[in-house]
């Protein structure tokens, strides 16, 4: 693997009581009830380590570390690993993807 293919987008299922908070909500107008809700990101680092410094508040997205409750792997495996402006446009893609899906999705 060339060093500058080392980005990875990633995708976090959120717990359902992340629909409790206003930001979220507004965030997500067209979200269909009983979707899951999703946080989409990118990052340098192997997508397992992203998600634990989330969870222990390490340059974390708030929704994550409150309601973050593992990775979905199979919404991301596919695209990885790929150069930064690569991951910087399928992070950006990902989640419009998935909000027409009917996914509530936080995307920082």
């Amino acid at each position: 693997m060339s060093r500058r293919h080392h980005h990875h987008v990633y995708v976090v299922a959120l717990s359902p009581l992340v629909l409790d908070e206003a930001r979220f909500r507004k965030a997500n107008p067209d979200y269909a009830p009983g979707r899951p809700c999703v946080y989409v990101g990118m990052t340098g680092l192997d997508p397992d380590l992203r998600f634990d410094k989330h969870k222990a508040g390490i340059q974390s997205n708030r929704f994550v570390f409150t309601y973050g409750t593992h990775l979905l792997p199979e919404l991301y495996e596919v695209y990885n690993p790929m150069p930064y402006a690569a991951a910087c446009e399928m992070e950006v893609e990902l989640a419009i993807a998935l909000r027409e899906a009917g996914y509530g999705v936080w995307q920082a």
